[in-house]
């Protein structure tokens, strides 16, 4: 591995990182992904996404990230399993420590995206997979005329909420301060409201997810200063994202206060060859359709630079 050059290595396999090796592939760059988990990132365990467009009545998250990945596939893009741990420069080239062993680059796209955050709560390490669940279309399934508790009051709570009641007997969403979620979801989420199917506590902290014999029992909460306990058989928590930027710490890449990637007009970084699209770069809007622009704009901004790079050298 070590002794092979790609011209372009692409850390992640989701929209913006597909998107900018259909653009490389078709330009006849030589180009490798490197994915860590599922290809098409948060897309891809998405039920419905409403807002794309070309699709007026919505997209499988599932079925866009197999069309991004065929289409990729297609004009030559080389997508593999592996897990990124550091970046470096070595003279004009990058190297990249995936899986512990060196791959060498002209250039480097990182497009890792973002992860669910975490609430931090006693229970909710512990019984990750028993009962505490960050994706409703990959376990909702399991709680069918159960009762759940979903812990947050943005869009991808109330989006994945309403998912949820195809299966549940009944929801309450623990919202810690004010609903956040577009009026068209609250819209949508009323009708759930209106017919008992789901209950919203405002100003609601989660303080504890309880077991029973290794599963999830209970939920303990608070508001109004009075905490109170919810039984459920199951807590899907969406409190927003974090970037996917860990293994840059300590790097010469320079991150933002909460680790987003900071990148000039061009979305290099500030390491010389490296750029950076999608959710994890600063300033990114956190939506499918940018990060797809952002990976078009990223792949024609490698291919300046490598077309420079061959100027210089020769």
């Amino acid at each position: 591995m070590s002794d092979t050059v790609r011209e372009v290595i692409m850390i992640g396999a989701g929209p913006s990182a597909l998107t900018a090796a259909i653009y490389t592939t078709r330009e006849d760059i030589d180009t490798v992904l490197y994915e860590k988990a599922a290809i098409g990132g948060l897309a891809a365990v998405t039920d419905i996404i409403d807002n794309y467009p070309g699709f007026p009545e919505g997209v499988e998250g599932m079925k866009l990230a197999g069309e991004l990945e065929k289409q990729a596939e297609r004009f030559g893009a080389n997508i593999e399993y592996g897990e990124v741990s550091e970046i470096r420069s070595q003279g004009d080239l990058k190297v990249v420590v995936v899986d512990g062993k060196d791959v060498k680059a002209k250039t480097v796209l990182i497009a890792t995206g973002s992860d669910w955050k975490k609430i931090g709560v006693p229970g909710e390490a512990e019984f990750f997979g028993r009962g505490v669940h960050y994706c409703a279309t990959c376990d909702g399934a399991f709680y069918r005329d159960k009762k759940l508790v979903v812990v947050g009051g943005g869009n991808s709570a109330f989006q994945e909420a309403i998912f949820l009641t195809r299966y549940a007997s009944h929801i309450d969403v623990l919202v810690r301060s004010e609903v956040k979620a577009s009026d068209i979801l609250q819209h949508d989420m009323q009708k759930f409201v209106d017919a008992g199917k789901v209950t919203i506590h405002l100003n609601t902290s989660t303080d504890e997810i309880v077991a029973t014999d290794g599963r999830v029992s209970a939920v303990k909460a608070t508001k109004d200063g009075e905490q109170f306990t919810l039984p459920t058989d199951g807590v899907f928590v969406f409190v927003g994202l974090k970037p996917n930027t860990e293994f840059l710490k300590g790097s010469a890449i320079e991150l933002d206060e909460i680790g987003l990637i900071k990148t000039d007009a061009h979305l290099q970084t500030s390491m010389e060859g490296v750029f950076a699209s999608g959710d994890v770069r600063s300033g990114a809007t956190m939506q499918i359709a940018s990060a797809v622009g952002e990976g078009a704009v990223a792949a024609l901004s490698i291919r300046e630079y490598l077309e420079e790079h061959e100027r210089k050298t020769t």
